[in-house]
């Protein structure tokens, strides 16, 4: 690592050590930057990555995709490019050295007119316009990692964030694209190529997870054949549509469970099940213990310090709420659920 590469880190390190002084996911004044940090190693959670930029800053996490596996550290960032399901968990946090990540949500009309502009020095891709999984590593250098410095930074000036952060954050997208793998946001940020109509397909699935999976209308919405659809899909969240569909299904049905106090039958009515008990048997075959037992012990370990006393939500705080958002809400509620 070089001497520069270090230095940013540490300084990045001290930057969030002052803006996130506790474990759990913190909200800034800066647009789409959040900080997360934890002073412990986690279990496994299931959560919904929306596109976003998660450049880790000490720690290291693992995720599951399907059945592929993520194993990144500090001298990498992660990128998802759609939104796709995922099982993560934090597997190196101490007190002493906490895991601290950075979350960035990425914005794809910034990225478009990045594209559109075609000023990005864009890394080389494929030939061929194969479609790959919609979630990647790749090392962080110096250039993307002074940039999310400055970024953080502004956090604690926050009367030069208005006129600051968005230029500090449209760089960071140009350092995206034009950095390792940038290649593949670009693809699923263009359209036209059949890695943004795998995009089009996982919106669709996830606007309209409650409903009966209509593969004609998900086809259509992405113009392509549906056996097309099937191929590509796939390759880009490791997982069949109904696959994904389930896994939305029942990480809502888990927030619901949890934070509503909603019973079983309940839950699975309003992600749209028409079976409790198929609700039941598919929850226990993910989650690997039943609805009412996991509710239990995750109400016992989220809420521990009220007792283990299923809290309503006028009397969360927004640190817990944000906390529970990052690490297992997987859609927002219905508003009319």
């Amino acid at each position: 690592m070089s001497r520069t590469l270090n230095a940013l880190r540490q300084q990045l390190v001290g930057c969030l050590r002052r803006a996130a002084p506790g474990d759990g996911l913190h909200i800034t004044a800066v647009p789409k930057l959040k900080l997360l940090r934890a002073s412990s190693t986690s279990s496994m959670a299931e959560v919904l990555y929306e596109p976003a930029l998660c450049l880790l800053v000490q720690g290291r996490k693992q995720l599951l995709v399907g059945e592929a596996h993520i194993d990144y550290d500090r001298s990498q960032h992660l990128v998802a490019v759609h939104d796709i399901p995922v099982s993560g968990q934090v597997v190196e946090a101490s007190l002493d050295a906490p895991y601290l990540s950075v979350w960035l949500d990425i914005d794809p009309v910034v990225v478009g007119s990045l594209l559109l502009g075609q000023g990005v020095p864009a890394a080389p891709a494929p030939e061929h316009d194969d479609v790959t999984l919609g979630i990647y590593t790749a090392r962080t250098d110096e250039a993307l990692l002074d940039a999310v410095l400055r970024l953080c930074r502004l956090v604690e000036t926050p009367q030069h964030i208005p006129e600051l952060a968005p230029l500090v954050y449209r760089e960071i997208m140009y350092r995206l694209l034009s950095g390792e793998g940038g290649w593949r946001l670009a693809q699923f940020m263009t359209p036209g190529t059949q890695s943004h109509r795998m995009r089009v397909a996982t919106q669709q699935i996830t606007l309209r997870y409650k409903e009966p999976l209509r593969m004609g209308d998900i086809a259509q919405a992405a113009n392509m054949s549906q056996s097309s659809l099937h191929h590509h899909f796939k390759l880009a969240t490791n997982m069949t549509p109904l696959q994904y569909q389930k896994r939305l299904r029942l990480q809502e049905a888990r927030r619901l469970l949890v934070f509503e106090a909603t019973s079983v039958a309940s839950a699975a009515h309003r992600v749209g099940y028409e079976s409790a008990s198929q609700f039941s048997r598919e929850y226990t075959r993910a989650f690997g213990i039943s609805p009412s037992q996991d509710v239990r012990e995750l109400r016992s370990s989220l809420f521990r310090s009220r007792g283990g006393r299923p809290p309503g939500l006028d009397e969360l705080s927004q640190a817990e709420r944000a906390t529970w958002a990052a690490v297992g809400q997987a859609v927002t509620a219905d508003p009319e659920a």
